[in-house]
């Protein structure tokens, strides 16, 4: 049975590497498969090209975007990577990737290796250069720890911020943050931001202005879950600090159901490529639902409305044929995305 937004028993056929629903005449070589089929999932943060230590060789970045694959993930958007990762495109065994350049960060205020670290009166450049590499999108750092203050505080000024927006926008570019905490948010989206990943500084005050705005949000929840172990390791030397994430932490489940009740656009990412593995993209449909999401719209959210989001066609005439297929209806357990019977690429029975 096939999967989306109108749900269809017909069957589809693969012709050429692409769906027809038209059965084709005269077929020699048939091969069958059957099953529950969903469109290609999506990971939408996540991290081909870099872990904790920066950016990896081509051997490595091959390794990571198989696992992704082999999960069922076969259209990723990189949230940020420095390495240059254009060779996979010329792989039709490989996902497809919508990139947004390198991470944009204040000067000493992310992970070493990770980004550009510049000052706001260069940040509009940065984002120019960054819109110019992406495939339509740019990643700024939009919050990190202020080790002068012992706790997560806002990277940029707020000019700085809408100066930079509106330059990515002027390009064709979306703009997405990296924001854990409270007090970016608000400027952030005012000065039009498209996305925020994580998210997990929502409040009250500022849910409602997201659902206005139509700023979608990754929360990242299988990466939210290491704030514990992150907040254990930091407490002796930033105790505002280490109590914050805690917070952020415990209240996770409650900030992302209030968020879609609002209307907040959530979508599926894994933040896979820093410190976690790839290949996770079943787990974080399953902590959506953990938070209260409804199966269908956490199914969607790694499926047909992500690709709607990212411009990508699902299950649809004349589509790349992407898909996965599981042996029972994901609708019943969403765990079942964690192990798919087949991954088709391309056409192709790839895993």
């Amino acid at each position: 049975m096939l999967l989306g937004p109108e749900e269809s028993a017909d069957e589809l056929w693969v012709v050429g590497g692409r769906i027809t629903f038209e059965r084709p005449a005269g077929v020699r070589d048939l091969r069958t498969v059957t099953g529950w089929a969903l469109p290609g999932l999506v990971d939408a943060h996540c991290h081909v090209g870099l872990d904790t230590h920066g950016p990896v060789d081509e051997a490595t970045s091959e390794k990571q975007a198989l696992g992704d694959r082999d999960a069922g993930a076969l259209l990723l958007r990189d949230a940020g990577s420095p390495s240059d990762t254009r060779w996979i495109d010329g792989r039709d065994d490989l996902p497809k990737i919508v990139r947004a350049g390198r991470h944009i960060a204040r000067t000493r205020r992310y992970i070493r290796n990770f980004a550009h670290e510049v000052e706001p009166e260069d940040l509009v450049a940065y984002v120019a250069r960054e819109a110019l590499r992406g495939d339509g999108w740019v990643k700024l750092v939009g919050d990190w720890i202020d080790r002068g203050v012992g706790d997560l505080t806002a990277c940029w000024p707020r000019g700085a911020v809408e100066a930079a927006i509106a330059e990515a926008h002027r390009l064709g570019a979306r703009v997405t943050a990296h924001c854990f905490a409270e007090d970016s948010l608000r400027d952030l989206v005012e000065a039009g931001i498209d996305c925020v990943e994580h998210a997990t500084g929502l409040t009250d005050d500022t849910i409602p202005l997201f659902a206005e705005r139509g700023v979608a949000i990754v929360p990242t929840l299988v990466n939210i879950a290491t704030f514990p172990q992150l907040a254990a390791g930091g407490a002796a030397k930033f105790p505002r600090w280490s109590a914050h994430l805690e917070r952020l932490y415990e209240r996770r489940y409650d900030t992302v159901r209030a968020a879609y009740d609002a209307g907040v656009p959530v979508y599926v990412g894994t933040d896979a490529g820093g410190s976690l593995a790839h290949g996770l993209v079943g787990a974080e449909v399953a902590e959506l639902v953990r938070a209260g999401i409804p199966v269908r719209d956490a199914l969607a959210a790694t499926t047909w409305a992500a690709r709607a989001w990212l411009g990508r066609p699902g299950i649809e005439e004349g589509a790349p044929a992407d898909l996965v297929v599981y042996e029972e209806d994901p609708r019943a357990d969403v765990r079942v995305l964690t192990a798919p019977r087949r991954v088709v690429l391309n056409g192709r029975v790839v895993a």
